[in-house]
């Protein structure tokens, strides 16, 4: 039990250390001229200050993001094998499988997949 508590207390110690080299370390406090000096509206920009973002691209993008968090849910299953009976095992996967292509259905019938130019 006193292990636990060292060990606890070394990572609490080294988490510390860590955040506090990144705080002394980080930029954010510096201030230089651009920083100090006023905003003033008004003038007319030398370029765009807004860069184009694609929606299909972010859209892509989220859509990965489900699907692969979903996909990680489901490794753990495979721990799982010997614990559960083969049965329940295989409703639990399936049906799991289940919900991820009924979702990519939906999407793909709402047209989030279609990729177009």
């Amino acid at each position: 039990m006193l292990l636990v508590w060292m060990v606890s207390c070394v990572f609490f110690i080294l988490s510390g250390a860590v955040m506090t080299l990144a705080a002394l370390i980080s930029k954010k406090g510096l201030l230089d001229r651009e920083k100090s000096s006023s905003f003033e509206c008004g003038f007319d920009p030398s370029s765009s200050s807004r860069l184009p973002f694609s929606l299909r691209f972010f859209l892509i993008a989220v859509f990965f993001l489900i699907f692969d968090v979903e996909i990680a849910l489901l490794l753990p299953l495979v721990l799982t094998l010997g614990q559960v009976d083969m049965s329940g095992w295989f409703f639990m996967g399936v049906g799991f499988i289940v919900i991820l292509l009924l979702g990519l259905f939906y999407e793909w019938n709402q047209g989030a997949l279609n990729w177009a130019f």
